[in-house]
């Protein structure tokens, strides 16, 4: 046995499928597996995001855009999504201010050179103000950590990897398939 008190095989799969990519059903598989993250365990910090790869139409898009991850500071302040410019400077970004109609309609290369442009359109997309909230939710049968965007229809659902890793779903209202992702503390 492993942590949480998954299995050693748990924890193989689990590396397959954060290296190599996975189908949906794969990384359901492996979330409805997964202990609950209360937000008591994840409210301190910042994180840093990783895609976990199932085909989705997001697929690329984040990463290439420069996303860098979440701030969840208290359950009422947390920053749903954080960019990192070219030096390296990480901020936090208003959603609503983001195009994510957009994502997986712009081939990766079209968002990659929209990234080059942060400097000139960071000052309009940057924001201070938190923009989501953390929850305990029940969501496919376990009550669990989840952020609610203040002025999107998204939640953002979490199961604990370990102490410091999520596995994320993003619950999109009009998306079809499921947008899986890992967070690092």
């Amino acid at each position: 046995m492993v942590e949480d008190g998954r299995t050693e095989s748990d924890a193989a799969e689990l590396a397959e499928l954060l290296g190599g990519g996975c189908t949906a059903k794969q990384a359901w598989d492996l979330f409805d597996r997964l202990p609950a993250a209360r937000v008591a365990e994840v409210t301190v910090g910042r994180w840093r995001g990783a895609e976990l790869d199932t085909g989705h139409p997001f697929a690329g898009v984040l990463v290439a855009s420069g996303w860098y991850g979440k701030q969840f500071d208290d359950p009422e302040s947390v920053h749903p999504l954080l960019f990192a410019d070219a030096s390296g400077n990480i901020f936090a970004v208003d959603p609503r201010r983001v195009p994510l109609g957009l994502a997986g309609k712009v081939p990766v290369a079209g968002v990659q050179a929209v990234r080059k442009l942060l400097p000139v359109i960071g000052p309009v997309i940057r924001t201070r103000e938190p923009a989501a909230r953390l929850r305990d939710i029940e969501y496919r049968g376990v009550v669990s950590a989840a952020m609610s965007y203040d002025h999107l229809p998204i939640i953002d659902h979490f199961r604990r990897i370990d102490a410091d890793t999520l596995l994320g779903v993003m619950d999109m209202r009009g998306m079809d398939e499921p947008y899986f992702f890992i967070l690092r503390r």
